[in-house]
């Protein structure tokens, strides 16, 4: 599939299933799981062989997270297991950070110097703009292989230059990924070596708007609103010590559009980082993740509800927005940049200077060629162009939609793009 491929999704209200798809959601079907605190905590021990979890306030996150899953009548078989094996990675995580920590404890002194963080809408460029930056070796990035096992299990020790065998799991992972659903790297590519974003780590404090993107899980986002993420940001930081400790160097670039709504903690948590926060048309945003929520529901839901999606999603953008909104004026001016979708695209590298002109980090000769020779790598499209069509495929007008932000315009001169 080439950049100038169409890829126009023509079943996703009544989805024809493959072979493969079928196989998977009848052998899911076949593996019930309980989502009780014991059984993730008990498999996570008997995964590692360690017992100590840390701090134990992250319990009653878990006991919610478990039971707004459990909840969600219309999650397929696929999405019980994927987020049950997922929970338990997350516990798993946390036994291994925890123990490394205990045998070096020097770790809670690496500084972590100067981050560039990212944050912005859900598919407004802040993807695209994270392995943008990442590509500068100067940097600190997390590549997908590893936000997924941070911390190698003994087994996982290799010599230097033998592939990782977390490497090699995550690229297994994501060709199975990719049989069961080839539209999604044209939508959100999960290749080992693709930088994700810092939920990952945030998510071994079990906490973060995460599994609001693998199921319906209302009470979990009233729960996760409600309270001050400042101890799950603190754990962030103490997870990329780790890292640094692992393998430096510790200047990061992190990125995740849930700090749109947590500035305030994400400030507190990094106070010396440059903000880059970028800005798109709400409505190409929205009509974009709803698009790619209702591909993905022909394994994750029993049934696509199209309206569901379109519902949930366009009040949760309306709640991120208006927190951003709120908060924006709280960062320093001298570390803050916003960024818009149709200047990035437009005129990247001008952003870029300006982006490292805010980091005072020098935008080298060597740097830019860097990032231009991942431009050059990555353009725009490389897996196919997906089609999104609001009015076609959610009945549901553009301009009406946008109303619902008028706020987020009038505080930022935001491009239309959906007419």
């Amino acid at each position: 599939m080439s950049d100038d491929t169409i890829i126009d999704i023509r079943d996703l209200h009544d989805p024809q299933l493959t072979e493969l798809q079928k196989t998977v959601l009848e052998q899911a079907g076949a593996h019930p799981v309980a989502f009780t605190e014991e059984a993730v905590l008990e498999a996570a021990k008997a995964e590692t062989g360690l017992s100590d979890f840390g701090d134990e306030d992250f319990r009653e996150r878990l006991r919610v997270w478990l039971r707004a899953i459990d909840e969600d009548e219309g999650a397929s078989a696929v999405t019980r297991i994927n987020l049950f094996q997922m929970t338990v990675r997350y516990a798993a995580t946390r036994l291994r950070l925890e123990d490394l920590i205990k045998r070096h404890p020097e770790i809670l002194d690496i500084e972590i110097d100067r981050p560039i963080i990212v944050a912005g809408l859900p598919r407004s460029g802040t993807t695209h703009l994270l392995n943008l930056i990442s590509a500068d070796s100067r940097l600190r990035s997390l590549p997908w292989w590893e936000a997924i096992a941070p911390v190698p299990a003994p087994e996982d020790e290799v010599a230097p230059g033998e592939t990782d065998p977390r490497w090699t799991r995550a690229a297994e992972g994501w060709q199975q990924q990719d049989a069961v659903l080839p539209y999604m790297k044209a939508m959100h590519e999960f290749s080992p070596d693709h930088v994700s974003e810092d939920i990952e780590l945030q998510a071994i404090d079990f906490s973060s708007y995460l599994i609001e993107w693998l199921a319906m899980v209302p009470r979990w986002r009233d729960y996760y609103l409600s309270h001050d993420q400042s101890g799950t940001y603190a754990y962030l930081k103490k997870a990329l010590q780790a890292l640094t400790w692992l393998k430096g160097p510790n200047r990061w670039v992190l990125k995740c559009p849930q700090h749109m709504e947590q500035l305030p903690v994400l400030y507190k948590t990094f106070p010396d980082a440059t903000f880059v926060i970028t800005h798109r048309d709400p409505v190409a945003s929205i009509q974009s993740a709803i698009t790619m929520s209702c591909y993905a529901a022909r394994i994750l839901r029993k049934s696509v509800n199209a309206d569901e999606q379109a519902e949930y999603w366009i009040d949760r953008y309306e709640r991120l927005l208006q927190r951003c909104v709120r908060d924006r004026d709280l960062l320093p001016e001298s570390q803050t940049l916003d960024v818009y979708f149709h200047e990035l695209m437009s005129d990247t590298d001008t952003v870029l200077r300006e982006i490292y002109r805010k980091a005072e980090l020098p935008l080298t000769d060597d740097a830019l060629a860097e990032l231009h020779d991942f431009l050059d790598s990555h353009p725009r499209g490389k897996h196919g162009r997906v089609v999104y069509d609001l009015r076609r495929d959610f009945g549901l007008e553009p301009a009406d939609v946008r109303k619902r932000f008028d706020f987020y315009f009038e505080k930022f001169p935001v491009r239309e793009e959906v007419k």
